[in-house]
């Protein structure tokens, strides 16, 4: 199958240019009209520009005409939450305001239940009064068998929950120097 393109009886490259026998060069033998390209450029401004006024012009009347009234609803910039579990946009925040919260909770004295009469009272003074009061016992035969075996947390492992990490300045000051 040949590359040669078919062309209708009349028509080949010689008749083209008028002159019979004259080779095809392969390219354009003259510029492009540059006046009329100009003649399209400017009628494709003319109508972009009629467009956007009509546009402009459509918009502000049924701005006018066709207001939009109230809001469909009061709730209509109320915030809705997305369902469970939510994350938290400050996640440090939040955890040491819990734990200033579990502190405060644990240094201070209040109730637990005042209708029961349950109070709670610092950690330092409970340790005190436990110290000084001493603890329940068992007898000797009954404590081997029932006591639970209890183990000890490795050092290093948090065993008191999320806010473990909460020292005072002065301890994670010494704690950084001697871990150097």
């Amino acid at each position: 199958m040949s590359m040669e393109t078919n062309r209708p009886a009349g028509h080949s490259p010689e008749s083209a240019h008028g002159a019979p026998g004259a080779q095809s060069k392969g390219y354009e033998h003259q510029d492009a009209n540059s006046g009329s390209l100009l003649k399209y450029e400017l009628a494709l401004v003319v109508i972009l520009v009629i467009v956007f006024f009509s546009m402009k012009w459509t918009f502000s009347y049924y701005a006018k005409t066709q207001p939009l009234g109230p809001a469909v609803s009061p709730f209509e910039n109320a915030r809705v939450l997305p369902p469970s579990p939510r994350l938290q946009p400050q996640p440090r925040n939040d955890l040491h305001n819990y734990c200033t919260a579990q502190m405060q909770t644990l240094s201070t004295y209040g109730w637990v239940d005042q209708q029961s009469d349950v109070a709670r009272i610092p950690i330092d003074q409970a340790i005190d009064l436990t110290l000084a009061r001493g603890l329940p016992s068992r007898p000797a035969a009954e404590a081997t068998s029932a006591a639970p075996l209890l183990i000890a947390p490795e050092e290093g492992i948090a065993s008191n929950g999320p806010c473990s990490y909460w020292t005072t300045e002065e301890e994670s000051g010494k704690k950084s120097n001697s871990e150097r």
